[in-house]
């Protein structure tokens, strides 16, 4: 029989950009949408996407993680694939200090945000009022 390969999935959004995480034992390469993370620009999107990677150090270097992203613009993509990539970290790894209020806050890496854009109303015409003459 074949040996179960462990694996851990996981999703994150923003604004309207939600992210699909997939984690597998390999040598620490990261795709985002088929395309590797050193390719990926603006570097500041690169960045934010990096940040849970750091935090988790080595054991980021022992899985190779596969995102999708879909919806949004490019900062709400970057934000919605670091919570994804987080979320699937802490539970592949199993560790508290992924798991911790620490890793969440202030910048809210494991938590999804809760704002949503207001709809639009319908425009009413403003009539100016004349006085009679």
């Amino acid at each position: 029989m074949s040996e179960k390969k462990k694996v851990a999935l996981e999703t994150g959004k923003r604004k309207t950009a939600v992210a699909r995480a997939i984690v597998k034992p390999g040598k620490g390469r990261i795709y985002i949408n088929d395309i590797s993370l050193e390719y990926m620009s603006p570097e500041v999107a690169r960045m934010k996407i990096q940040e849970p990677l750091m935090i988790a150090g080595d054991r980021s270097r022992q899985v190779d993680i596969r995102v999708n992203v879909e919806g949004g613009g490019v900062m709400g993509q970057a934000e919605a694939a670091r919570i994804a990539i987080a979320r699937a970290l802490a539970g592949w790894t199993k560790s508290t200090e992924l798991k911790s209020d620490d890793c969440r806050r202030p910048e809210g890496r494991r938590t999804q945000e809760v704002r949503r854009t207001q709809r639009k109303t319908e425009k009413t015409e403003i009539v100016p009022v004349t006085s009679p003459e």
